[in-house]
């Protein structure tokens, strides 16, 4: 017979989603592609127009009132376009910048993190400049020539570092910071 209370069940669910509200960002798209389609007509109306009158190939009549009409409907959808293209950009001009500066904090605070723990580690100043470099992903070759040192000095401090965090190497030490950003709390 089957389980008479699935019906109801299912139902009810449908129910639940259909009272919820829509999200921001699903209305966004719907009333922007309604503008853009209709921005869109508004663009062929004007088209055909020009084509009709270069071509000579006016197959209606329309009364001047009616023409002018269309003409001034097709003008405000262009101009309704114009408007909401320009506020969209604004809007994504904003999230761009709070992004960034998002970022830019994150970038900080992972920075402020790998120099406590540096401390924490107990690692020399030109021992946290190559564990910082090494992070970056640098090879020893690279890191040699960018703080004037040879590469042997390299792989003693970068060994150094290896030992004293208590990994075997560049992977595991780059999975310390990566727990350090997973495990820290939410801001």
């Amino acid at each position: 017979m089957g389980r008479p209370w699935a019906p109801r069940i299912c139902s009810m669910i449908s129910l639940q989603r259909k009272s919820r509200p829509m999200p921001r960002t699903r209305r966004l798209v719907i009333i922007t592609s309604l503008i853009l389609s209709f921005q869109i007509l508004c663009g062929l109306v004007f088209t055909v127009e020009l084509f009709s009158d270069v071509l000579g190939l006016r197959s209606w009549t329309l009364r001047w009132q009616a023409h002018e009409l269309v003409q001034l409907t097709a003008v405000l959808g262009l101009i309704l376009g114009t408007a909401t293209s320009i506020a969209f950009l604004v809007d994504n001009l904003r999230r761009a910048q709070t992004v960034e500066r998002q970022l830019q904090a994150a970038s900080g605070a992972l920075h402020t993190a790998m120099q406590a723990q540096f401390e924490e580690w107990c690692l020399s100043p030109a021992e946290a400049d190559v564990a910082l470099y090494a992070v970056k992903g640098y090879a020893n070759a690279e890191i040699a020539e960018l703080r004037g040192k040879s590469e042997a000095t390299i792989k003693t401090q970068i060994n150094a570092v290896f030992r004293k965090a208590g990994v075997q190497n560049r992977g595991q030490l780059i999975a310390q910071f990566l727990d350090l950003l997973l495990d820290a709390p939410a801001s």
